[in-house]
């Protein structure tokens, strides 16, 4: 099994490049669709009132996801503080479902967008960042109803989209046609099935 960490800023179209791994073959999972799933559970719901108070939560004892956003991205110790609480759950829910995943697959693709910023290189034997034009990016972030200030503010707290891609093993460039986009990741798919064969030649790296 290969694990991949696909990654890149708000708004790049991480998403999009996730499903055509997935139509290709390969095993795929969305860090922010786990999180969805963990902001369901009673326990997690727990920590996050006793990290932020009861202010954040709507009178059905649902989370006010606006009111989070509006403290964790003017607040970096606060996102940092929440993310602790999160991501240690979503690399144990992602090792629980590879022990026993519901179809084979040699090439594994988890897409997380903070994987650079929070120093997770090591969980993973390659990196692939997906970018594109901030305009680009701020007119999708714009479609989600996110205000352009907003989405400039979410952009701004992740790492330059340049030192990401020197980061990483590949790069998507979503600024063309979808086709377009389509054919890069075929591509990369191709040699990520190639390197698979080759374990002495991956980086050492395991979810931990």
């Amino acid at each position: 099994m290969f694990l991949v960490g696909l990654t890149g800023n708000y708004g790049t179209g991480k998403s999009t490049v996730l499903k055509i791994f997935q139509k290709l073959g390969a095993l795929t999972y969305d860090a922010d669709k786990i999180v969805e799933s963990l902001l369901q559970e009673t326990e997690v719901l727990q920590q996050i009132r006793n990290l932020f108070g009861d202010g954040i939560f709507q009178a059905n004892g649902g989370l006010d996801k606006q009111k989070v956003a509006a403290i964790i991205f003017s607040d970096n110790a606060s996102r940092r503080s929440l993310e602790d609480i999160l991501h240690p759950l979503v690399f144990k829910k992602i090792n629980r479902l590879l022990e026993h995943p519901d179809r084979k697959s040699r090439i594994v693709v988890v897409e997380t967008p903070l994987l650079f910023e929070r120093g997770y290189e090591g969980r993973f034997q390659c990196i692939i960042t997906v970018q594109t034009e901030q305009e680009r990016a701020l007119h999708r972030l714009e479609k989600k109803r996110l205000k352009r200030e907003e989405a400039l503010q979410r952009i701004r707290s992740q790492l330059p989209i340049e030192e990401k891609i020197r980061k990483s093993d590949f790069t998507v460039n979503n600024n063309g046609t979808p086709a377009e986009t389509e054919q890069q990741v075929r591509n990369i798919y191709e040699k990520l099935l190639q390197e698979g064969h080759h374990g002495d030649r991956c980086r050492a790296r395991s979810l931990k």
